[in-house]
């Protein structure tokens, strides 16, 4: 044998023609596979495996939320404290005018007082008094505040009486006349049963 290969035979245009003629007909068992779109996931896949990237997820885009909102529960504010009239004040000092119901709270603590401050005071609107006298004392030698009970008395219930606890209760108070305790005493307007407001 030689050591050159012999070449195979080349078909001849009528064996091509032949052969055209009878696949014509035939499908491919495998089909060719489509080129993927740029920018495809799998067209950046394959780019990236060729530069050595691995392609980052893209973040996703927050949705645009409307802002939640709350509905604040307002309280109806109570009305502002009112005073007596100039009037209305010289008749009560004068005696023409009747106080409807006074209490002194004297020798009590802050806490024995408050309690009954605000039990009167219930008990007064209850009554449909509109009028009365609260003795809380001056206090030591020149009206000056002292001790627990005495002096302390005549600085902390005038707050007390503008706290919100006690607004269904009064309408307002002011610093009684000179014939009624003068500094030491107070006149408290008290507010009708269930309404905000003046009497």
């Amino acid at each position: 044998m030689s050591g050159n290969r012999r070449k195979g035979r080349q078909p001849s245009p009528d064996e091509r023609r032949l052969w055209a003629q009878v696949t014509a007909d035939v499908e491919p068992l495998l089909r060719p596979r489509r080129r993927p779109v740029s920018g495809a996931p799998e067209a950046d896949e394959a780019a990236g495996a060729a530069t050595g990237e691995t392609a980052r997820p893209q973040p996703a885009k927050a949705l645009a939320m409307p802002p939640p909102t709350v509905t604040a529960l307002r309280q109806p504010a109570p009305p502002p404290l009112s005073r007596l009239e100039p009037r209305q004040r010289r008749k009560v000092a004068r005696g023409s005018r009747a106080i409807d119901a006074r209490i002194d709270l004297h020798g009590l603590t802050q806490a024995e007082a408050h309690v009954r401050l605000r039990g009167f005071l219930a008990h007064a609107q209850a009554q449909g008094a509109t009028l009365v006298l609260v003795i809380t004392g001056k206090g030591g030698p020149g009206g000056s505040p002292s001790a627990e009970g005495r002096g302390i008395l005549r600085r902390v219930v005038p707050q007390w009486l503008s706290f919100p606890e006690f607004r269904s209760l009064v309408v307002g108070f002011e610093e009684a006349h000179a014939a009624h305790g003068g500094g030491g005493a107070l006149y408290v307007r008290v507010r009708k049963s269930g309404k905000w407001g003046a009497p």
